[in-house]
């Protein structure tokens, strides 16, 4: 009789972990969508600087689209991912236009900041919804377009480490796509009343990134030659600026 009552107890643990289990995969992966459904319509406003400011009203930035995903799920989910929304509109339009003119490439961006900004450990700046890490774009050795790695074990990407000559592990940086990434992100930027201040991407890997554009990039935007705390190698960091 013992075996008997307990049988039925046994069998519906499988059915509760494998429940629990789908509520999670199912909120990691759409967690991000559900929070943009609940966002109100109310414009974003910056205040301060990126490296000591706030953000009312921040939108997140979607997980994936047509050509781009997000650096994590988990990130995005927990509100790592939101941007004034002009800036959000100019990603999303940037992106747009970039899977137009380049259909075969696909993009990872970073880390942005909180929905009301803030400090944004361990990021010294990311503060007023203004700023926005992008990995950079790199192809396979057979010359294929390819998502940089970014996950638990190299720190979701920022603990990837190009050498000088823009490869990594079998990857190396497209550089013609980050510098047509760049120029659409600042036509978008001018569309909603935004400019481009600052990019920051190491300088060791710049004058590859100029030759492969070819037509002035480094005039169109500034780029930072100051040493940072991190080689930003792996991607760029972009600032935005209210026109």
């Amino acid at each position: 009789m013992t075996d008997v009552t307990l049988m039925p107890g046994r069998r519906r643990w499988p059915w509760a972990a494998g429940l629990v289990l789908a509520v999670m995969v199912g909120t990691l992966r759409y967690g991000n969508d559900l929070a943009i459904a609940l966002e109100d319509d109310l414009p974003s406003t910056s205040h301060g600087t990126p490296a000591a400011g706030s953000l009312e009203n921040g939108k997140r930035l979607p997980a994936r689209g047509a050509n781009f995903r997000a650096y994590s799920d988990l990130g995005a989910l927990l509100g790592r991912n939101a941007v004034h929304h002009a800036v959000r509109d100019t990603l999303l339009d940037a992106y747009d236009e970039m899977r137009r003119a380049w259909p075969d490439t696909v993009f990872v961006y970073g880390e942005a900041g909180w929905p009301s900004g803030g400090d944004f450990a361990p990021h010294r700046t990311h503060q007023n919804g203004l700023a926005v890490d992008f990995f950079v774009p790199v192809l396979d050795r057979q010359q294929r377009s390819r998502r940089l790695p970014t996950h638990a074990f190299n720190r979701y990407g920022y603990d990837v480490e190009f050498g000088a000559d823009g490869e990594w592990h079998g990857y190396h940086i497209d550089f013609p796509a980050m510098a047509a990434h760049l120029r659409a992100l600042s036509d978008a930027a001018a569309r909603h009343g935004l400019r481009i201040e600052r990019v920051i991407f190491d300088g060791t890997l710049q004058p590859q990134l100029f030759d492969a554009d070819g037509d002035g990039l480094e005039a169109l935007m500034a780029f930072s030659t100051r040493r940072t705390h991190t080689r930003h190698d792996e991607h760029y960091h972009v600032v935005f600026a209210q026109r």
